[in-house]
């Protein structure tokens, strides 16, 4: 009993690990890609709308948002791309399924085709790593799955994970309901795919109108110096460019969700 309690204790200790290195939250480059442009966004505003860099200190609240949202994207970005490599994963343990092996040598034989496709640093890779550890330590392959789409926040991780506890409590058939599940997975990752590539000019044409107003304020300004001078170092001038920097915020908001389709 004491080595059962030892193996647990040292099967938690590996997750725990493994979880913290898998690193759900935004990568250290990420977060400072991230602050650099909100600082930068800061400056052009400043520039821009004010004349003046004495007005950073009430752009936070347009940081903080543009952290914010920027931190969503990346997120969503990365469960995407997750998505993607579980479906080869689960394809890659149907195919060693069908080959003869167990389900549990079938996880661990897929590991070695995911370093080929994405290496070891891989999102994949890594929680892949988290479920041999686990395997090795005798925790049962739904459970590490169930944690993982838990960790991961990613919907087929968490559908796959409940269908795959479900038909192995019930005695299913497990080598079909792998296979399907990734050729639903695939199907929808293809619809994705191809949903991304009908509106990718949208995109264009959002990041081209996002920069339209500045371009519009560099030509004026250069075509008619002092045309714009009215609208600094004054009250009424600084009014009317707060409500046409809010103006301006909430189309971008805007046409950012319009382009943001979810299947």
């Amino acid at each position: 009993m004491l080595g059962n309690l030892k193996r647990q204790a040292l099967g938690c200790s590996l997750r725990k690990k493994k979880r913290e290195d898998a690193g759900w939250g935004l990568s250290r480059r990420d977060k400072t890609k991230c602050i650099l442009e909100g600082i930068a966004i800061m400056l052009l505003f400043s520039w821009f709308f004010y004349h003046s860099f004495l007005a950073l200190p009430f752009l936070i609240p347009v940081y903080l948002m543009y952290q914010k949202e920027r931190g969503k994207f990346l997120c969503k970005k990365r469960k995407k791309e997750t998505a993607i490599q579980f479906k080869d994963a689960i394809m890659a343990v149907s195919v060693s399924q069908k080959a003869g092996y167990s389900v549990e040598n079938a996880f661990k034989q897929s590991y070695s085709d995911m370093i080929l496709l994405y290496g070891k640093e891989s999102v994949i890779c890594k929680e892949w790593n988290v479920i041999i550890s686990g395997l090795k330590n005798n925790v049962p392959v739904e459970k590490l799955l169930h944690d993982f789409g838990k960790r991961s926040g990613v919907e087929d991780v968490i559908e796959f994970a409940q269908i795959f506890s479900i038909a192995k409590r019930r005695g299913g058939n497990l080598t079909e309901m792998i296979e399907r599940s990734a050729a639903i997975i695939e199907e929808k990752v293809e619809i994705e795919k191809e949903i991304q590539v009908i509106i990718s000019a949208r995109h264009m044409e959002q990041k081209i109108m996002n920069m339209v107003p500045f371009g519009i304020l560099l030509y004026v300004g250069a075509a008619s110096k002092g045309f714009f001078h009215v609208l600094y170092k004054n009250a009424a001038g600084v009014m009317i460019m707060t409500v046409c920097l809010l103006i301006y915020l909430g189309a971008v908001y805007l046409s950012s969700k319009i382009v943001d389709i979810e299947v």
